[in-house]
């Protein structure tokens, strides 16, 4: 007998806002298998807002407002059973958060949580990362957003060490990431990882997400850092519109790939990983496995 359930997660970055649609498909003896049904994004860049001027503008507000009865119709129609709806670093430092929280709960009917970085990496944890890690390695997660950055060191498969820091792509395109936050995470990355002879890194993101697949690797598979490397020095060689053009990137995607590349650059040049694996998860499919174990 198989039964099959319809979950959704709304994830409100600080680059993009999405909503995933699962089927859960249930079946005596067997694990529950997380198929995805639908997967929306939509690229409202909301840390433009909160990391410059401290709040969300009126004309976002009304964008948040039309997405999220979007999402409101599209779950309608899927007949969704249970959903939640996360917001992170963009609408956590925004003064005027909980006020467009009950602007949207009153006008699109969608109740949103706004949660801190320790919560969200705990959610991105929850995912298929364990099945992911070798219980004898050391990982070192990364997970690059928009606002900010969560960092979680596993060793034995358990987390040792996990921290989130407010350096994301969005802050470094707008110059709001400074040279002492940057000191702050490499000297945090070497003294959690010195004690661990070899550390592999795992990749979260949209961006990091992209560049695998312009990289046309099997998913199991691990990119190097020289890979890595030639990578980003070949997108600073293109101009904006060519990385839209001849890679035919997003306009919102063509400009955060490249401090997002960074980041990873010097995640792993300051654990001494050689390799980063980049599995399909994130923040959504960490919401929809959390719910269905009664975690959230």
């Amino acid at each position: 007998m198989i039964k099959i359930k319809k979950y959704a997660a709304i994830d409100i970055g600080s680059n993009a806002m999405r909503l995933l649609i699962v089927n859960i498909v249930e079946q005596e003896g067997k694990e529950p298998q997380f198929n995805k049904s639908s997967l929306v994004r939509v690229p409202i860049r909301l840390g433009q807002d909160a990391f410059t001027v401290g709040e969300i503008s009126p004309e976002n507000i009304d964008r948040m407002c039309d997405a999220m009865t979007a999402f409101n119709l599209l779950m309608k129609v899927h007949k969704v059973q249970s959903y939640k709806a996360f917001a992170t670093s963009a609408m956590r430092e925004a003064y005027n958060g909980n006020e467009v929280v009950e602007i949207i709960k009153n006008k699109a009917d969608i109740n949103i949580e706004i949660i801190d970085g320790k919560k969200e990496a705990a959610i991105i944890a929850s995912t298929d990362l364990y099945h992911l890690l070798n219980t004898d390695q050391t990982y070192l997660f990364v997970d690059v957003g928009g606002g900010s950055t969560e960092f979680t060191l596993f060793s034995n498969g358990k987390i040792v060490h996990s921290r989130s820091f407010k350096a994301g792509t969005v802050r470094l395109l707008n110059d709001m990431v400074h040279d002492v936050v940057w000191a702050e995470i490499e000297k945090w990355i070497k003294t959690i990882t010195e004690d661990f002879e070899e550390v592999t890194l795992i990749g979260s993101g949209g961006n990091i997400n992209k560049l695998f697949k312009m990289s046309g690797k099997m998913q199991e598979k691990p990119l190097s850092y020289i890979y890595i490397n030639s990578q980003y020095a070949f997108l600073n060689s293109l101009s904006y519109e060519q990385r839209i053009s001849e890679l035919g990137l997003n306009p919102d995607r063509a400009d955060v790939i490249i401090p997002a590349v960074r980041i990873y650059l010097n995640a792993m040049k300051w654990s001494g990983a050689r390799q980063i694996y980049v599995p399909k998860i994130g923040l959504s499919d960490g919401i929809v496995k959390s719910m269905y174990y009664g975690k959230i």
